[in-house]
């Protein structure tokens, strides 16, 4: 397999277009891109995100996994950006008042695969994580 990074797209579903929208679009910042009536994608740091509206979207029972004593959700999706860019942007996040599931914190510190990581949940309920690496060649180290 190639290491060059591609673009991936993710399509997620959403139970209010708009208000995921303006998250996306406002709290978040991502530029957004084509949309119609029922979607909007987004440009999720180089990779396209695209969410969809499913009204009545039964939310299933939350799964978590505890990591580091902490109660990770189950699923999340997220992006790996660099240490100044997290930092930016939890800093960011904190003045927009976001509700955290896990604070920002560091994982692993002094040790292989040290990472900042952050997670929180959009309006329609989706779990996402922010990670950072100061050396991003630790991404897969054990």
């Amino acid at each position: 397999m190639s290491s060059q990074l591609t673009p991936f797209h993710l399509a997620i579903p959403v139970d209010n277009l708009e208000n995921c929208r303006k998250f996306y679009r406002d709290v978040l910042e991502l530029p957004e891109g084509r949309s119609s009536d029922h979607w909007v994608d987004f440009d999720f740091f180089g990779h396209q995100l695209v969410i969809h509206l499913k009204e009545n979207n039964p939310r299933k029972k939350e799964t978590v996994n505890p990591v580091d004593g902490k109660a990770v959700p189950i699923p999340h999706f997220g992006v790996v950006l660099d240490m100044e860019t997290f930092r930016m942007f939890s800093e960011k996040l904190k003045k927009k008042n976001i509700t955290f599931i896990i604070e920002p914190y560091i994982r692993f510190e002094g040790q292989v695969g040290e990472q900042a990581t952050m997670f929180f949940k959009d309006p329609a309920g989706n779990a996402l994580e922010f990670k950072a690496f100061n050396d991003l060649t630790q991404l897969f180290a054990k």
